[in-house]
């Protein structure tokens, strides 16, 4: 095949996935209660296939400063060990920095943890999508024997004992604290994680300065080779599945295979199924590394060539890696008006 065929065929891939993303967004906002966030925050005008992090989300401020006394809470987990904030560091991004995180009683978990930041804007969650939305996804780690191993009954006496939480809790839920009420305010204060104001996103809203000439170069070649079929909107990710794999066997090539790499087969049992995931969402990718569910790519360079080689079937040149790095640098964006 030519290269200009196979140019071509790369962009019809982009232009195709782009379609079926927007189209796939009409069809699940309704059903995903994480999708009013950016269906009701306003947002720049962008012909762009990404889109700009809103300023800031219509949330409950005594939910979210609520949930995130929660969040950072080892009461929650079953020997008062584990915070949601163990695997979820702000300040390395919204992950762990491990491959695998690792969870009580020093036990190792099953998979890389995905970033808390902007984790509002994906429309499932979980690498697997098993959980349709921040509240069911909290039952995932508080329950699992590697992560937090816990059980409602006894964290909610534990939370029962807190004159604090008591007060805030009553004055916030009708029910005071439950199981539900507990779920809804640490979801809410993860819908406020949210870190808008990258150089990305001033250039998308007209500050053509934000991005050096490499940057932007690297942005056209992000889309021109097709990584933007997978990896645009506002989370520039996060709103799709797709398979690990589509050119190449990647589990084959790196071998060992864990119950983990099945993937959505763990969810639904559909054969064809084997293998996907959700796509991550790239904003703060500088910040979130090891990368993958595997956690297998140490840095965003290896990242890149293995997305050419297992997910176009190409091998990106060492420059062209180089400018899509540098692009993907720029997405990284502000917490409460400071860098991260």
């Amino acid at each position: 095949m030519s290269r200009r065929l196979w140019s071509w065929s790369i962009f019809i891939l982009a232009l195709t996935g782009v379609v079926a993303w927007r189209i796939a967004a009409i069809l699940l906002a309704p059903q995903s209660s994480d999708a009013g966030i950016s269906a009701s925050a306003p947002v720049a005008e962008t012909a762009e296939p990404i889109s700009p992090i809103p300023e800031s989300v219509p949330l409950d401020p005594r939910k979210v400063s609520l949930g995130g006394r929660l969040f950072d809470d080892p009461r929650l987990s079953g020997d008062n060990s584990t915070a949601c904030a163990t695997c979820h560091v702000l300040s390395k991004g919204g992950t762990d920095g491990l491959r695998r995180s690792i969870g009580i009683h020093a036990r190792a978990g099953e998979i890389n943890a995905p970033t808390v930041f902007n984790s509002g804007f994906n429309f499932r969650q979980f690498w697997n999508g098993r959980a349709v939305s921040l509240e069911d996804q909290i039952d995932g780690p508080f329950l699992d024997a590697k992560e937090m191993d816990s059980a409602w009954p006894a964290t909610i006496a534990k939370l029962k004992l807190d004159e604090r939480y008591k007060s805030e809790f009553a004055a916030i839920y009708r029910d005071g604290i439950q199981p539900a009420s507990v779920k809804d305010a640490i979801a809410t204060y993860e819908r406020s994680l949210i870190t808008p104001n990258s150089r990305f996103d001033r250039y998308l809203k007209g500050d053509r300065g934000a991005l050096t000439r490499d940057e932007t170069e690297g942005y056209r070649r992000f889309k021109s080779y097709g990584c933007i079929a997978c990896h645009q909107g506002v989370n520039v990710g996060g709103n799709m599945f797709e398979r690990l794999g589509i050119m190449r066997d990647y589990f084959k090539d790196r071998g060992n295979i864990m119950p983990a790499d099945l993937g959505r087969f763990n969810v639904t049992g559909i054969e064809s199924d084997t293998h996907v995931f959700k796509v991550p969402g790239l904003r703060n990718v500088a910040l979130t590394a090891p990368y993958f569910h595997d956690g297998s790519a140490a840095t965003l360079e290896q990242a890149v060539v293995i997305m050419g080689t297992y997910q176009l079937g190409i091998a990106i040149p060492i420059d062209d890696v180089a400018l899509i790095v540098k692009f993907l640098r720029t997405l990284t964006g502000e917490y409460n008006g400071k860098p991260l």
